[in-house]
């Protein structure tokens, strides 16, 4: 019985040993097949994650997108609980009208000092006029000429208060715009088109400000990094052509270019095959997908499909059958 266990577990090791030996020679085969001027690397499709966050701390009261939902700029993705707010704004409206009502009032008293001020500059000038002629004495025009002083001080005052009034309008109006803003980010929207990753935080939870509640993928910029030694990432330019070939899309090779060569080397990441255990170091190539290409596939492009990206290194070297684009 244990002979024929043995028996089993070593035909299964063989046959693992055997596909992976066939795995790796048709990798090999892949690569030693690619002409002169194209170089490969394996990589993941990925794509920018952008963190939808509130800027104002509050109760969540929905969520409008599931993990997987596609999502237009702009669109409402989630609201919070904004009764609050909707008081405070209801009461800094009713502040400005009562800023408005005594600005009104202030500037009807600067109209009466100015009414005042003329009235005694004009008593003023006709007993001047009188005190020249002799029919009143000195005492009368420094009566006078105090009631004019008093009439500027007054009319002086009544122009502070239309400024005071002025500036508690505006305070007033400010608090309102403030209050308006915050109730407007109370309705979160996305801030571009994308596919929901991850839903983050549910209906009901309290959310501080800056809390992140969904997280997006940017499905216009995707693309795949590879890594490559010096002697291939040298010969690298940005905006060279490329192609990324999927596994799970066989013989449908995406279009694509250079948008980002490292510039200093770094440790290789364990999960990225190189060709020898001797580059320990290897220089980031990020391989971009063409716009037009992610527009007309948008359902086919899902970050986390992996596969081989293949850039052309050499501008006059053609793209094999396998990598040309229909």
């Amino acid at each position: 019985m244990k002979s024929r266990v043995l028996s089993r577990s070593l035909a299964v090791a063989l046959l693992l040993a055997l596909a992976g030996g066939i795995f790796l020679l048709l990798k090999y085969n892949s690569k030693a097949s690619l002409p002169p001027g194209i170089t490969s690397g394996n990589g993941r499709l990925e794509a920018t994650e952008v963190d939808v966050a509130t800027k104002v701390p509050g109760r969540l009261a929905a969520v409008r997108a599931r993990e997987g939902d596609n999502v237009g700029a702009g669109q409402i993705v989630a609201e919070l609980d904004a009764e609050d707010l909707r008081a405070q704004l209801r009461a800094a409206e009713a502040q400005v009208r009562q800023a408005h009502a005594s600005m009104q009032q202030s500037q009807a008293g600067v109209a009466s000092a100015g009414t005042q001020r003329t009235l005694a500059k004009a008593t003023l000038d006709r007993t001047g006029q009188l005190v020249k002629q002799g029919f009143v004495t000195g005492d009368r025009l420094d009566r006078d000429q105090s009631a004019l002083q008093a009439a500027d001080a007054g009319l002086a005052a009544a122009r502070s208060k239309v400024s005071e009034g002025g500036a508690s309008v505006s305070a007033a109006v400010a608090r309102v715009d403030a209050l308006r803003v915050a109730l407007n980010d109370a309705t979160i929207k996305a801030p571009l088109g994308g596919r929901v990753l991850y839903r983050l935080a549910e209906p009901g939870e309290v959310i501080a400000g800056g809390g992140k509640i969904l997280t997006l993928l940017d499905m216009t910029d995707v693309y795949v990094s590879i890594y490559l030694p010096t002697a291939e990432a040298g010969k690298v330019a940005l905006g060279s052509p490329a192609r990324i070939a999927l596994d799970a899309l066989p013989g449908q090779p995406i279009p694509a270019k250079v948008v980002f060569v490292a510039p200093r080397s770094q440790f290789t990441p364990k999960e990225v095959e190189t060709r020898s255990e001797r580059e320990k170091l290897m220089f980031r190539v990020k391989v971009k997908v063409d716009a037009e290409w992610l527009a007309a596939h948008v359902d086919l492009a899902k970050p986390g499909m992996p596969g081989v990206a293949y850039v052309l290194t050499d501008p006059g070297v053609a793209w094999p059958p396998a990598l040309t684009t229909k």
